[in-house]
C-alpha cells in the first residue's frame, strides 16, 4: 500500500460525479465546496484497484474501488459515516478527483498500447488524415433529436459556468457540465463531450491555484464546448460529422513499415492521466507515434520513457526507440498515425538514423513557413527548425528561449511547468549556450508572433546526440564552454534576458483581455466596462474595426439586465452572453491565426 494526497485520487467518470452531486439535498449542495476542501487536508491509501480514504476524527472511511484506474460506478463509492449512503463524502470525493476521459471505457482493443486515455484529445476535433486516406463521402443528414437536446445541455451548461467564472463556478455548477457532457456522449456528440469535460478540468485547475493552470487553455475549452454545442443544430452534412467527432480512431491495416525514431516526450494530464510517445517517422517523411498513456501521475510521466514499447515482441523503451527504428509487419494505424498494438502486429527492433541523415533530413528541408501553414490549416502540429540561441526572454509566464529561426525571431517554451519534468530547467541552460545552431523539434503556438514549445533539440555539445526536453536533464558541462578563460567566466554564464514587446501590447489585447477576464471573473467583471469607449475607439483607430465593434457587444451583452414589473432585476440571459463572448473568441482565434503564418513569413 502507498500513501498520498487527496490530489492523487483515481480519475472519476463524468456520470458518477453529475449522479452523486444531483443527488445530494439542498443543504448539502451548498456544503459542498466546503466538504472538497475538507476532503483535501486527509491522507489516501491505495492498495491495488481501492483508494481509502479516513473522512472524520471517528474513523470512518470512504472506498473507492477504481478497475483500470477509473470509477466507472457510482455504487463503487462507499462510505462508512453514519450518514450513507446519503452523506456529503461520496460526492465530495468524486468532485475533487479527476475527470475520467470520456473514451476511457470504450477503448478499443487496438489501444492495447495504452492510449485510452488520449482518446478525448481526438474526440476534440476531426484529425488530418494520413497521406493516401481515402475520403468517404458523407451523406446531408441533420442531428437527431437527442443530439440536439444534448448540445443545447451542453452549450447551456458551458453559459452558466462562463457567466459564473472559474470563481462562482463551484462543484455543483461542474455537476450539472459533466451531466451535459454525459448526455452528449451517449448522444454520440463525443466532441462536446470532450470539450466540456476539458472545461471541468481547466476550471478544477484554476480553484485549486494548479501552477499548470493556463487561462489560454481554459478560454480555448470553454470557446471549443460553446461553438460545437451552437453549431450542430444548424450543420449537415461533412460540417456534422466533424461537430460530432469521434471516440474511438478506426485502425486500419497499413502492411509493412520502416520506422525511424525522432523523440519522445512525457504526457501528463490534469485529467489524471501520463505516460509517454515517442514520434517516428517512415522514409516518406510521414510520421507515426507509439504511445503509452494510461491513468496515473508525475510519476508514471516520468517513467513511461523507460517501459517497454507496447508493439509486438520488441523489447525497445521508448527512450531507446526515440534514437533507434523498427520494422513493422501487419502494422494497423490511425487516420492521425497512431500504431495499434492488435494481436496480428509484429515488430522488431532497427537501425535509427540521426536527424542529419536520410530519411529524416528531409523533415528539416520543408520550408518553415510551409510548415507553419501545414499545422494551421489541421496538419500535424510539429516543426522542424534550424535555429540559433540568443538568449531569454521575459515573459509572464517564465522566462522562454530566444532563438533565430531563418531571420525570425522565435520565442521557444516550455512544453510543461511541471517542475519533476525538465522542461523548465532545459530552456534556461540552453539559454546560455548562445551562439549554438542547433536543429529542434517544436510544437506550433497560433500566436501574433513566431512561437512554439521546445520538445527536443541537438545536443550542444555533441554531434549526432539528442535531446528530449521533457525527459532528458541537461547539466552545465553540456553547455559551450565561454570563449574567456575560464578563471574569469563561469562554466556556465548567465543568459542574457531580452525584454521585448509581447502580443499583450498589441491593440489586439484589448479585446482578448476582456475575453480572458470574462472567462476567469465570469460577466460580472464585463458590467462595468469603465474605459471600454477608449479601448473601442483605439481598436477602430488602428484599424481594427470589427474588434472595437465586436468588443462593444461584448460590454453591452454583458451589462445587459431587464427588470420585471415591480422593477426588480430578472436573471441575466447566459446565452446571450455566451454567444458574444464566442463571436470574440472565435474572431481572436482566426486573427491569430493570420498574425501567425505572417509572423513565420507565410
Amino acid at each position: 500500500m502507498s500513501t498520498s494526497t487527496v490530489r492523487e485520487l483515481p480519475a472519476v467518470a463524468p456520470a458518477v460525479t453529475a449522479e452523486l452531486v444531483a443527488a445530494l439535498s439542498p443543504r448539502l449542495r451548498k456544503r459542498l465546496d466546503a466538504g472538497i476542501t475538507k476532503l483535501a487536508d486527509r491522507p489516501v491509501v491505495r492498495g491495488g484497484d481501492t483508494v481509502r480514504i479516513t473522512v472524520d476524527d471517528e474513523g470512518s472511511e470512504l472506498e473507492l474501488h477504481a478497475p483500470g484506474g477509473v470509477v466507472a460506478d457510482a455504487a463503487a463509492i462507499r462510505c462508512g459515516c453514519l450518514l450513507a449512503p446519503d452523506c456529503l463524502h461520496r460526492a465530495a470525493a468524486a468532485s475533487a478527483a479527476p475527470v475520467a476521459d470520456a473514451s476511457a471505457d470504450t477503448a478499443s482493443t487496438e489501444g492495447a498500447d495504452g492510449i485510452a486515455g488520449v482518446g478525448a484529445v481526438e474526440a476534440a476535433g476531426q484529425p488530418a488524415p494520413l497521406p493516401g486516406v481515402r475520403e468517404i463521402p458523407v451523406p446531408d443528414e441533420s442531428a437527431t433529436a437527442p443530439q440536439l437536446a444534448a448540445a443545447h445541455a451542453v452549450f447551456e451548461a458551458v453559459a452558466a459556468v462562463l457567466d459564473a467564472g472559474t470563481d462562482g463556478s463551484g462543484a455543483v455548477l461542474q455537476a450539472e457540465l459533466l451531466r451535459a457532457a454525459h448526455t452528449a456522449r451517449l448522444a454520440g456528440l463525443p466532441r462536446a463531450a470532450a470539450a466540456a469535460v476539458s472545461v471541468v478540468t481547466g476550471v478544477r485547475a484554476a480553484r485549486a491555484a494548479d501552477p499548470a493552470f493556463r487561462l489560454t487553455e481554459l478560454v480555448g475549452a470553454v470557446s471549443e464546448a460553446l461553438f460545437v454545442a451552437h453549431r450542430v443544430p444548424h450543420a449537415t452534412g461533412a460540417e456534422l460529422t466533424g461537430l460530432r467527432g469521434t471516440v474511438r480512431q478506426p485502425y486500419m491495416p497499413d502492411g509493412s513499415l520502416r520506422l525511424y525514431g525522432l523523440f519522445s516526450e512525457p504526457v501528463l494530464t490534469a485529467s489524471g492521466y501520463a505516460g509517454a510517445v515517442t514520434w517516428t517517422a517512415d522514409a516518406e517523411g510521414r510520421l507515426y507515434t507509439v504511445s503509452d498513456v494510461a491513468p496515473g501521475g508525475t510519476g508514471r510521466a516520468v517513467g513511461a520513457a523507460d517501459r517497454a514499447v507496447r508493439i509486438g515482441d520488441t523489447a525497445l523503451t521508448h527512450r531507446e526507440l526515440a534514437r533507434a527504428g523498427l520494422a513493422v509487419s501487419g502494422a494497423t494505424v490511425s487516420p492521425t498515425g497512431r500504431l495499434g498494438a492488435g494481436a496480428g502486429v509484429r515488430a522488431v527492433r532497427a537501425s535509427g538514423v540521426g536527424w542529419r541523415a536520410e530519411p529524416l533530413d528531409r523533415l528539416w528541408a520543408v520550408p518553415v513557413a510551409e510548415q507553419v501553414g501545414r499545422a494551421l490549416d489541421g496538419g500535424h502540429d510539429l516543426l522542424f527548425l534550424e535555429v540559433t540561441a540568443v538568449g531569454a526572454v521575459r515573459e509572464a509566464a517564465g522566462d522562454c528561449l530566444l532563438a533565430d529561426c531563418g531571420g525570425v525571431p522565435l520565442r521557444l517554451t516550455a512544453a510543461h511547468d511541471h517542475p519533476e519534468l525538465p522542461h523548465r530547467d532545459n530552456l534556461r541552460l540552453l539559454a546560455a549556450a548562445r551562439g549554438s545552431r542547433l536543429r529542434v523539434v517544436a510544437r506550433l503556438v497560433a500566436a501574433p508572433q513566431a512561437r512554439a514549445q521546445l520538445l527536443a533539440t541537438e545536443h550542444p555539445m555533441r554531434a549526432g546526440s539528442r535531446v528530449d526536453v521533457g525527459l532528458d536533464r541537461l547539466q552545465h558541462a553540456d553547455l559551450p564552454v565561454p570563449a574567456s578563460p575560464p578563471s574569469a567566466a563561469p562554466l556556465a554564464p548567465a543568459a542574457p534576458v531580452h525584454v521585448v514587446r509581447t502580443p499583450d501590447e498589441a491593440p489586439l489585447h484589448l479585446l482578448r483581455r476582456r475575453i480572458e477576464q470574462a472567462a476567469s471573473g465570469g460577466r460580472r467583471v464585463l458590467a462595468f466596462p469603465g474605459d471600454s469607449a477608449a479601448d473601442v475607439h483605439r481598436l477602430h483607430r488602428h484599424g481594427l474595426g470589427t474588434a472595437g465593434d465586436i468588443l462593444d457587444g461584448l460590454l453591452a451583452a454583458a451589462a445587459e439586465r431587464s427588470r420585471d414589473a415591480f422593477g426588480r432585476l430578472l436573471p441575466a440571459d447566459t446565452g446571450h452572453f455566451a454567444r458574444a463572448w464566442l463571436t470574440a473568441a472565435r474572431y481572436t482565434d482566426e486573427v491569430d491565426r493570420v498574425l501567425c503564418a505572417a509572423a513565420w513569413g507565410g
